[in-house]
């Protein structure tokens, strides 16, 4: 179970990276290098957490036309991380060549609907009224099914929802992930470890409850053991 909650290392640059997973322990094998901390330090950083023999979810979130993204898809597997995320928005023809340009040691993710994202915002950005979130997740997981894609990034209250257009084998993995009364800060659609798992998901993703906590290792350790709670 350990293995499944991947922790985001959100922060500036890679000594404030390396020191997070120093904090936080062997417990923790499985992070998560995002659009700050990849901009900051590039490869070098995703080397540093390889070296510590920790498994990198690279969430880049590409959305670029196919032949670029397809490119970005190759060089990500050449560093060796185990998931990278595009944007299923980008549509058929970018996820279709984001997979044929996937290595096998490369899962590949289709982020659905950003987290930080409820009915009021979708709808601002697709300029007509939405009001199930859900089904528009639904929608970009279909797309990202039919084009191949490993899995897909979602809310963990639309996480069963999409397991069933997914099929059973699909990698589905939940961000927004908060102990029982944490404030959700810019997220929208929250849930609890035991609840996402409960619903569906493969794996979760846990950032600032973590990592800003005083203790990490012992915020770690609540959400594995508040994760095991989901059977």
């Amino acid at each position: 179970m350990r293995d499944r909650i991947i922790v985001a290392l959100d922060v500036p640059d890679a000594a404030a990276a390396l020191a997070m997973a120093d904090r936080i322990g062997p417990a923790c094998t499985f992070y998560k290098v995002g659009l700050e901390l990849y901009t900051a330090e590039g490869p070098a950083v995703v080397a540093s957490l390889r070296d510590l023999g920790k498994n990198v979810f690279l969430d880049l979130k590409l959305h670029d036309i196919p032949n670029q993204v397809a490119r970005a898809t190759a060089r990500a597997g050449e560093l060796g991380v185990r998931f990278l995320t595009v944007h299923a928005s980008g549509g058929g023809a970018m996820l279709m060549a984001a997979a044929a340009a996937c290595p096998p040691s490369l899962d590949l993710l289709a982020v659905t609907v950003l987290t930080s994202l409820d009915a009021a915002g979708l709808s601002a950005v697709y300029g007509r009224p939405v009001a199930d979130v859900g089904a528009e997740a639904d929608r970009l997981a279909a797309l990202a099914r039919d084009a191949g894609i490993d899995g897909v990034v979602c809310a963990a209250s639309e996480a069963g929802r999409v397991r069933a257009v997914m099929g059973p084998h699909a990698l589905i993995v939940t961000p927004g992930i908060r102990l029982a009364g944490d404030p959700h800060h810019d997220q929208r659609r929250v849930r609890t470890a035991g609840q996402a798992f409960r619903a569906g998901s493969t794996h979760i993703v846990v950032g600032r409850p973590v990592t800003a906590s005083g203790d990490p290792r012992g915020a770690f350790e609540r959400i594995a053991a508040e994760a095991e709670t989901r059977s």
